[in-house]
């Protein structure tokens, strides 16, 4: 069995594992309600256009306003469906516009004459999804690399305290139980992910009749999804390291809480500094934070049409660097069973182990 197909086989068991595991499940169908939520369940559950009555005929205005209305023949009729509640309110034949308790805003604003408007910056977004989607991106960004990141690290500390992980190291190398694990979960996530991206396109498809929120979402969520593969596979790596320094469950709070930092600020960053142009220039090309500012800056209209593709290769150029290291670490500790252990034991060992290698292969 060569190197590609021992990856695919351990792969294939992780995928199989985690596709019976409740939380990964529960997860899913949680991010998918929440996507129809946010986007098909305004559209459905929305006001319904004001009902009126018009004595007499209907101005063209009140059909462009979108309200229901409905001609009678006379005021007396008209003045008869607002008691009976049939109508918000009446137009009569004189002008005069008549309700029950409150005045009729649709009719009244359909009735009113409106000044022209000038729109200094059209292209601007509106004030509550300014605050939203950053919001969202970062969200989902940090809870799924932190939910499959943590179920990484359980997994290799399950199989050191089980020593399970030693019956694996006989069978295939270390770095391909790494590679097994890691595109395992990147698959993992990506498709949730991916999954989640097609319920909310589909989702403002249907509520969004103009079609201007998809096409300012639209290329903010297509760059996410590569921005998010790539700075999960960096930071799946660690993830597996964090697991190989402990040989308990218990342990792995602790031994996680710099990843959890690591992944937490740059949420923060996001969600605090989406309004600051300087600093979100910078956060999207920071590794740790780029899968979530720079779609936040593609939908703010502020990023050039070269800066995706550019912060994209900085991320894959230290992915391949931060995948080095993990692997290094995740090597250095796998078969470590004298409680923890620390990094720089971990990065010595490994060395030894190489120096090893090396002595064994030129003999």
């Amino acid at each position: 069995m060569n190197t590609f197909e021992a990856v695919r086989v351990v792969a294939a068991r992780e995928v199989r594992v985690k596709l019976r595991d409740k939380a990964f499940l529960f997860s899913t169908v949680f991010f998918l309600l929440f996507a129809v939520g946010a986007t098909v369940v305004p559209a459905m559950f929305g006001d319904d256009a004001s009902k009126v009555a018009v004595s007499g005929t209907a101005p063209a205005a009140l059909g462009a306003a979108g309200l229901d209305v409905r001609s009678v023949a006379d005021d007396a009729a008209a003045r008869a469906l607002v008691r009976d509640g049939e109508v918000d309110g009446a137009l009569l034949a004189d002008g005069t516009v008549v309700a029950l308790t409150d005045a009729p805003g649709d009719l009244v604003n359909a009735l009113s004459t409106r000044p022209t408007v000038e729109l200094l910056d059209p292209s601007a977004v509106d004030d509550t999804l300014a605050i939203l989607v950053p919001m969202v991106f970062a969200m989902i960004f940090f809870f799924v690399s932190l939910t499959f990141g943590l179920q990484i690290a359980q997994s290799v500390t399950e199989e050191k305290q089980t020593r399970v992980v030693e019956i694996l190291v006989a069978s295939v190398p270390v770095r391909v139980l790494l590679a097994g694990k890691v595109l395992a979960g990147a698959a993992l996530a990506m498709g949730q992910i991916a999954l989640i991206a097609v319920v909310a396109l589909a989702g403002m498809r249907f509520s969004d009749s103009g079609g201007g929120l998809l096409t300012l979402l639209g290329p903010a969520i297509g760059w996410f999804l590569p921005f998010f593969l790539v700075g999960f596979v960096m930071l799946a790596a660690l993830w597996a390291a964090v697991g190989a320094l402990v040989n308990r469950q218990e342990d792995i709070n602790g031994a996680s809480m710099p990843m959890q930092i690591l992944v937490l600020l740059p949420f923060f960053g996001v969600v605090m500094f989406n309004s600051d142009p300087v600093v979100m220039k910078v956060l999207s090309y920071v590794p740790f934070s780029a899968p979530a500012a720079m779609p936040v800056r593609l939908f703010q209209g502020d990023a050039a049409g070269w800066e995706p593709a550019l912060a994209l290769l900085i991320l894959a150029v230290s992915a391949v660097a931060v995948l080095f290291a993990g692997a290094r670490i995740y090597e250095g500790s796998l078969l470590r069973s004298n409680g923890r252990t620390s990094i720089a034991a971990a990065w010595r060992d490994r060395e030894a182990r190489r120096l090893v290698e090396l002595d064994a292969e030129s003999a």
